[in-house]
């Protein structure tokens, strides 16, 4: 199994995997928590939730196995399993 480390900046996204979605880091509304856009495309139309994680919530992402290593209001680290 390949692990992966990615780092995204605030408004930069990542594509899971093919077929999967895509997410955006979308920086921390306060303190605690972070703020990642998962986005879904079905044909031509589109998708796209916030969701929201306390900053120590590590595992993260229906499907995909992200490892969050570290999480900033500009910037988050994680590790793709």
């Amino acid at each position: 199994m390949m692990e992966n480390t990615v780092v995204l900046y605030v408004g930069q996204d990542y594509h899971l995997k093919r077929g999967k979605d895509r997410i955006t880091y979308a920086g921390m509304p306060s303190e605690d928590v972070y703020s990642i856009v998962q986005r879904k495309t079905v044909g031509y139309q589109g998708f796209s939730w916030n969701l929201y994680f306390p900053r120590r919530k590590r595992d993260i992402i229906d499907g995909v196995s992200l490892q969050v290593e570290n999480v900033t209001p500009d910037e988050i680290s994680f590790r793709v399993v």
